[in-house]
């Protein structure tokens, strides 16, 4: 796995959720707008303060926390 030097986890900020950069945008929200159909650039331009690269170290991020343990999916 890459490095993921944009990604911190402090107790005091967002209940100690994974962020990005130590600011108040976890990284469950971009995931989030990505998996509701919203482009990089999308959420690039809603957060002028995020860089591209905070929100493929998110995706990464996710993926590899994704792998940690198995979820059973249950059909509706």
């Amino acid at each position: 796995m890459g490095q993921l030097n944009r990604i911190t986890q402090q107790p005091d900020v967002m209940g100690g959720k994974a962020c990005i950069r130590g600011m108040r945008v976890t990284v469950g929200m971009v995931v989030g707008q990505i998996g509701a159909g919203h482009s990089v650039d999308d959420v690039l331009a809603d957060y002028p303060y995020l860089e591209r690269e905070d929100i493929m170290q998110a995706l990464r991020y996710a993926a590899w926390r994704s792998e940690e343990r198995e979820v059973i999916l249950v059909n509706a």
